[in-house]
């Protein structure tokens, strides 16, 4: 890991998302998991470079924290690997983000990725990169509507 200067990124809303991902260890560190300020300043790092390398901007408080509160209790998570998987996971949200076409809130995409991440995939950042979210994406840009919101469940209904 590179060390990381705080103050290059302490500015008006990095000192925001800094303190949202500390305030996100109060919550997960009953599964073990408490990032130090130098890894959230490492998560803000790989955050402004991923949304350089999608072409994407992002406004408000960002990803980050809706991505640990929706893994923090994976079985496949824990103190070792947790900064690493969350920022791939961060990685794969904002590519898959752009590989959907957009046709999805956050929520859904990060809802599909958590379920696979905890099911098929077995913990398997590359599993779920390269092989649940291709497919996935490639449905969404297909119109197929049975991965998004309401729709889950009536197309697999039929």
């Amino acid at each position: 890991m590179k060390e990381i200067d705080p103050f290059s990124l302490i500015t008006g809303s990095s000192a925001n998302q800094l303190e949202k991902l500390n305030a996100c260890n109060q919550y997960t560190k009953k599964f073990g998991l408490v990032l130090s300020e130098q890894q959230a300043l490492q998560l803000l790092t790989d955050r402004k470079d991923s949304l350089t390398e999608q072409g994407r901007v992002e406004f408000g408080e960002g990803i980050l924290p809706k991505l640990i509160y929706a893994f923090c209790d994976s079985p496949y998570i824990y103190e070792d690997n947790y900064v690493d998987t969350i920022g791939a996971l961060q990685d794969i949200f904002y590519l898959y983000k752009n590989e959907a076409l957009d046709e999805l809130t956050d929520d859904e995409l990060i809802e599909y990725m958590r379920e696979e991440f905890n099911g098929d995939c077995q913990g398997s950042v590359e599993f779920l990169e390269d092989t649940s979210l291709e497919k996935f994406a490639r449905e969404v840009r297909e119109g197929t509507r049975r991965f998004i919101g309401r729709y889950r469940n009536e197309e697999d209904e039929k």
